[in-house]
């Protein structure tokens, strides 16, 4: 019976890890980049207006996060480590911003607050002021808490999705190591 109970347990758990491998979300490696959307800008150059961050990067190597709330610490980890690796990237254009997606009113003080905090100094935070999905075209998964994807010419070269409450600092890890991807 022990070993049963085991067996399932095993069965479970790796059931699981499969199920969060499988979980898919916006552009594929290999993919062309969907394009052109102008989310609001809550810092950078264009601060306070919509603006196509998406243009703005042009074909530079570029880190983009798609978030669903704004006040996940791990999130916010993860948009310091690309911070830094743009800053340190600046040679190669690199490019980062992160989108989130939700109510305006209640993600503009979070997410003011959240570049503070991480003195982010290169990657812009923007909201699409809608629920779901932000935006259509780039085919986010609903299961998806945090999207990642970098790309360069416009096409993906690796993408990362987690679920609520699943990345990790070894995720970040891997994502920050995987910056070279897109940065020659």
């Amino acid at each position: 019976m022990v070993r049963k109970l085991f067996a399932a347990a095993v069965v479970a758990v790796l059931g699981g890890a499969v199920l969060a491998a499988e979980l898919k979300s916006g552009p594929q490696a290999g993919d062309k980049v969907p394009g052109a959307f102008h989310p609001y800008n809550v810092n950078g150059e264009n601060a306070g207006k919509t603006a196509c961050l998406y243009c703005a990067a042009g074909d530079s190597p570029t880190a983009v996060v798609f978030a669903r709330t704004g006040d996940d610490p791990m999130t916010h980890k993860l948009l310091k480590a690309l911070d830094a690796e743009t800053v340190k990237n600046t040679k190669a254009d690199m490019y980062s911003f992160a989108v989130f997606s939700g109510d305006k009113g209640k993600l503009e003080p979070q997410l003011k607050d959240a570049a503070k905090k991480a003195e982010l100094k290169k990657l812009v935070l923007a909201i699409e002021d809608n629920e779901d999905p932000i935006p259509a075209k780039y085919n986010l998964n609903k299961d998806a808490d945090v999207t990642v994807v970098l790309y360069v010419d416009r096409v993906v070269k690796a993408n990362y999705s987690f679920a609520k409450g699943k990345l990790t600092d070894k995720d970040i890890e891997t994502v920050v190591k995987d910056v070279k991807k897109i940065v020659n």
